[in-house]
């Protein structure tokens, strides 16, 4: 089984993506508008850009894009 199985959800909009995601990849220069992690402590994870080919990794449960396309794995 791969690291990737479950696949990925393809996000190009700025509407929230719900559910349960491993990483976030960036197809192109992009702006992650917020973003629900669990387990994390500190500042609000918001306005935070991604170049292409960037990634990211924890455990998001929600993520909203204000610019950009990405790839959110599923965990």
């Amino acid at each position: 089984m791969s690291e990737y199985a479950l696949g990925f959800e393809y996000i190009s909009d700025t509407v929230a993506h719900t559910g349960r995601f491993e990483e976030l990849v960036a197809f192109e220069d992009s702006v992650i508008a917020s973003a629900v992690i669990q387990n994390v402590t500190g500042n609000a994870f918001t306005n935070v850009p991604l170049k292409a080919g960037q990634s990211v990794e924890a455990v998001f449960t929600s993520v909203t894009l204000s610019s950009g396309k990405i790839a959110a794995y599923r965990i």
